[in-house]
């Protein structure tokens, strides 16, 4: 099987959605085969267990961390996928086991899991404390990292569905990052190191998403996490799980993770030096903000007595509630709209705009409106 169809046949069935808690895993997590360890690592600012998982026993050691902030569980659960996948008597399974020792915190940051919120329970984003320590998740995962020595970081994130891949307007649906060591973005062994990891999950991917890996911005900041461990000589590699086409609950994007996880495995344990291995990280696209979840165009809009078209733009917002992650629409953007695209475009050709509160679309109300007479939308998608 391909690396594709791995992901698919390894599924882990019982994390599914956006909202992944320590209540999602604590089964998982008990019911893992004996190939792995877990132990509760510490505590959060809220006194929530920050669980560790160890797999393997070789020379190669990598550390992963997912969830650092609380509501990006894609990685977290193509964790899951991964472990079911160690586990099994898969062909490479047996030499990963004996040449890596896998060491994995699926959740850094329970409190912001729990609450879907980026930061932990004192507001504060520990991707902006790697340096300061104010936090005891930041503590933690110092603490693990000084006593671990990895020789690789995996620092597992989710983006937002604005980024695209530029040149090609297409959603950036995986991005990758060696992450810069100073200001000056210099490239040293350090961060070829990664970008060669990079390279490898970018072939294998290339197959299945074309033109929809993008690669993260790399401006330098000491307190980012990624920044921080580069600085300190440890290739890191940053994973950005973003969208792909109707897949607002990242249950395909998952699948493209776990394939990054086993083309990575797989190019970590055949040592092979690529000679051209930066100018190829520099052709993988750069990430751009060029996408809206909605876009509509040539709408005609009655403004001061006189009529105009012009575009409009709306962006989901995720919202908790009761255990359940809801979309809501809301528009975010009139006109200047010129270099974006849409996951979901509607041209008006010209027909009017109408709402309960007007005859213009305004920034901050949901996304629920008509065009003409009788095409209405509804949470920003088109209803008859």
């Amino acid at each position: 099987m391909n690396s594709l169809q791995l992901a698919t046949a390894f599924l882990e069935q019982n994390l599914k959605g956006r909202y992944v808690t320590n209540s999602h895993i604590l089964p998982l997590l008990n019911n893992l085969s004996d190939r792995f360890k877990v132990k509760i690592e510490g505590k959060s600012v809220q006194e929530k267990d920050i669980f560790s998982v160890q797999y393997g026993t070789g020379k190669i050691k990598i550390l992963a961390w997912s969830q650092m902030h609380g509501n990006e569980s894609t990685t977290t659960k193509a964790l899951f996928d991964f472990f079911n996948y160690l586990s099994s008597d898969e062909q490479n399974v047996s030499d990963f086991y004996n040449t890596f020792t896998l060491y994995c915190i699926p959740i850094l940051n329970p409190d912001g899991a729990e609450a879907y919120a980026r930061v932990n329970a004192n507001q504060i984003d520990l991707n902006r404390d790697a340096f300061e320590l104010t936090q005891p998740e930041s503590k933690l995962l110092r603490f693990v990292y000084e006593q671990f020595a990895p020789d690789f970081c995996f620092n597992l994130h989710d983006q937002r569905t604005i980024f695209g891949t530029e040149g090609y307007q297409l959603p950036a649906t995986v991005s990758f990052l060696s992450p810069a060591f100073d200001e000056s973005r210099a490239f040293n062994e350090v961060r070829h190191k990664a970008i060669r990891v990079i390279n490898a999950m970018n072939n294998d991917l290339k197959q299945y998403i074309p033109n929809q890996i993008g690669r993260f911005d790399d401006s330098f900041n000491i307190n980012c996490i990624g920044d921080y461990l580069t600085y300190k000589n440890t290739p890191t590699i940053l994973f950005e799980a973003g969208h792909f086409k109707n897949d607002y609950q990242r249950d395909e994007v998952r699948k493209f993770i776990f394939c990054s996880f086993l083309s990575s495995f797989k190019i970590l344990s055949e040592n092979v030096i690529v000679d051209n291995d930066l100018e190829n990280y520099l052709n993988i696209s750069q990430n751009s903000k060029c996408f809206y979840d909605f876009l509509y165009k040539n709408v005609r809009i009655i403004n001061n007595s006189q009529e105009k078209l012009i575009n409009f733009a709306a962006q989901f917002t995720e919202i908790l509630k009761e255990g359940t992650i809801h979309f809501e629409a809301v528009i975010v953007q009139i006109d200047d709209l010129d270099s974006y695209v849409g996951h979901y475009e509607f041209d008006a050709k010209g027909a009017f705009f109408n709402s309960t509160y007007g005859k213009m679309p305004k920034i901050g109300e949901k996304a629920n409106f008509s065009i003409g007479n009788t095409i209405k939308f509804n949470n920003g998608v088109q209803y008859r």
